[in-house]
């Protein structure tokens, strides 16, 4: 069977061209990607595109547009072998997050990747980029995709979506994966890393989408000096129920009584607090420092070595499936989509 790949375009620079009259850069029309790159027409497979109806800047990003892109996803899982979605990269890893949780029984590759100069631009870094996110999408080994999940293409690496981070705005490696290894490694060939990709779903039932997102959470980040009146202010948002602590180093806090007893009103109050580490690299150990084990006493969960963005939408996935606070927990505590290491 031909393959097929459908093009998702959110937004974001790639998708930028030079206007001829006014010099401005200017969303191109998709509908002439192969005009924009002839490079794609040598796979020789059928390469469609889909703009989503409202074309944003990633920095306006919000879950409206991860409804959006399942849906899209699951009303064409049925003709294409495979997705690349095009997105701006400051909220890429927010969004590659988002859907691992979203999708379920997922066993197609989703790709996200993007560019730091619009795919217009003479060194733009969009091209190599989406046609290495194509040939990825399009992977298989006789009717088994090669990478069916949710991942990030950028520069010369392929990762989990919901292990990465962006960490500079300059250069063309602009994501790093600090606790997971890369899925794949592109040079003169696509080289995978076959033990760390999820396995396709072994349920015969068809994908669906989880979409109920509860978007009532915060992120509070520690920081020396800060006043339990920063803390207080924040449990005190109206319906708030999930908090992720970004603490020191491998999940530390100050042992203060009054910044431990908000925590504990916090908790009183059902609001689920998740420990994630503010380092780039590493996990959260709680109870490995006294200054951990008073969170750890109170019932705050930890997130081990999850990422923020990850962390975030895993929140957002579980409390709007689940009202029973032990299950959040549970939930919490699992890995859902290869997210976290349960052995850290």
């Amino acid at each position: 069977m031909e393959k097929s790949i459908l093009i998702i375009y959110t937004g974001g620079t790639i998708g930028m061209v030079n206007d001829p009259e006014t010099g401005v850069l200017c969303p191109f029309n998709f509908n002439q990607i192969a005009s924009e790159v002839p490079e794609i027409r040598e796979f020789g497979f059928t390469i469609d595109n889909h703009a989503l109806p409202e074309i944003i800047d990633s920095s306006d990003l919000s879950p409206r547009l991860w409804v959006d892109l399942c849906r899209v996803i699951l009303d064409n899982y049925a003709r294409y072998h495979g997705f690349v979605i095009l997105h701006g990269t400051d909220t890429m890893a927010y969004s590659a997050s988002a859907l691992s949780f979203m999708l379920e029984r997922l066993g197609k590759p989703v790709v996200f990747t993007g560019s730091q100069l619009p795919i217009g631009k003479i060194r733009t870094d969009g091209k190599e980029n989406l046609i290495a996110a194509i040939e990825i999408a399009a992977a298989y080994e006789g009717d088994v995709p090669l990478v069916p999940e949710v991942s990030i293409l950028f520069g010369d690496r392929l990762f989990r979506g919901n292990r990465t981070t962006k960490v500079n705005a300059e250069s063309f490696g602009a994501f790093r994966s600090f606790n997971y290894p890369p899925l794949a490694e592109i040079g003169i060939h696509v080289h995978y890393n076959r033990e760390a990709i999820l396995p396709p779903p072994s349920s015969p039932l068809s994908p669906a989408a989880f979409c109920d997102l509860d978007t009532r959470v915060a992120i509070l980040k520690i920081f020396p000096g800060m006043s339990a009146d920063v803390v207080d202010a924040m449990i005190h948002i109206p319906g708030l129920r999930g908090m992720i602590l970004e603490t020191y180093g491998s999940g530390n806090a100050p042992t203060r009584a009054d910044f431990l007893d908000k925590i504990r009103e916090a908790l009183d109050a059902g609001i689920v607090i998740y420990n994630v580490t503010q380092c780039a690299g590493g996990s959260v150990e709680m109870g490995k420092y006294e200054t951990s084990r008073e969170l750890l006493r109170a019932g705050v969960v930890s997130g081990r070595d999850i990422t923020t963005e990850a962390a975030i939408c895993k929140m957002m996935r579980v409390l709007g499936e689940h009202d029973d606070p032990a299950e959040i927990r549970r939930q919490l505590n699992a890995n859902l989509r290869g997210e976290i290491s349960l052995n850290k």
